[in-house]
């Protein structure tokens, strides 16, 4: 089992920065990727970002590129997100992932077994 905690969500102004964290606890020696997704009211929940545990590569939505940064602190089995330029779509509940399982994409919600409580983020014009 793996937990994970999101932190750092809140109200922010249009421009503004926000960064969130998730912290994993449990067996996460076998995680092989971390992510970020979230659902705006009214809205499925969509992919933001991931980021495999083995290789570092980085993957983002179009939506979100040049804007958010997803990085990791392997001591603290910390994964951040850091959210710059925010606009009020970018309003939701923000997830994050964990899988324990190789997949080749980690863009869609299947590849992942394991989720937080989500943490929410409000972007206000």
């Amino acid at each position: 089992q793996v937990q994970l905690v999101e932190s750092g969500g809140g109200l922010v102004q249009a421009g503004g920065s926000l960064r969130l964290s998730c912290a994993a606890s449990g067996r996460t020696f076998s995680n092989y990727a971390m992510g970020w997704f979230r659902q705006a009211p009214g809205k499925g929940r969509e992919f933001v970002a991931a980021i495999r545990w083995r290789t570092w590569n980085t993957y983002y939505a179009d939506s979100v590129k040049g804007r958010f940064t997803i990085s990791r602190d392997n001591a603290k089995i910390t994964v951040y997100l850091s959210m710059n330029s925010l606009k009020p779509e970018d309003t939701a509940v923000y997830y994050c992932a964990a899988s324990v399982l190789y997949y080749s994409n980690y863009d869609v919600q299947s590849s992942y077994n394991y989720w937080g409580q989500g943490t929410q983020v409000t972007v206000s014009s």
